[in-house]
């Protein structure tokens, strides 16, 4: 049996920029380093920008995903059936969400490198949480596969 390819995959990766942050992380570690000689010296530069690299990499590997009747949002996994209407924010409403109007029941899967969001009503009366709001570069194509995923 074959399984169907996701409707919705995305992954919240890093600005590039993050990765010359981590460079010169390391750059510091060596300066740092520097009274102590050569070899503490490039200790300090690799093991700095090692890590710091780990840490970009880590934040920006959380991923969206739908598939089949479920939405994947980083450790997150929600029934479809349990969402209802899905809100596209522009960045003025994306900001908005994230600051002044946020409930703090809502799950966010927030990054703040991203200018865009969902914002998806929880209709699960079970289920305390108010809203999903969702850090996605496509708002659109996920408000779509969210849509397509609902039960008929």
């Amino acid at each position: 049996m074959q399984l169907s390819a996701a409707p919705y995959e995305e992954r919240l990766t890093a600005p590039r920029s993050w990765w010359l942050i981590s460079f010169l992380v390391g750059v510091s570690m060596a300066l740092v380093l520097l009274p102590f000689g050569t070899l503490p010296m490039l200790g300090g530069l690799a093991g700095g920008t090692a890590v710091a690299a780990v840490a970009a990499s880590s934040y920006g590997s959380v991923r969206i995903r739908v598939v089949g009747d479920s939405l994947i949002a980083g450790e997150a996994k929600i029934p479809v059936a349990a969402l209802g209407e899905a809100e596209v924010l522009d960045g003025e409403e994306t900001r908005a969400w994230r600051t002044y109007k946020a409930d703090p029941r809502a799950f966010m899967l927030l990054r703040a490198y991203i200018p865009t969001a969902l914002r998806v009503e929880v209709t699960d009366p079970e289920d305390p949480t108010p809203y999903l709001y969702l850090s996605t570069r496509e708002p659109e194509r996920l408000a779509e596969a969210l849509r397509s995923a609902r039960p008929a």
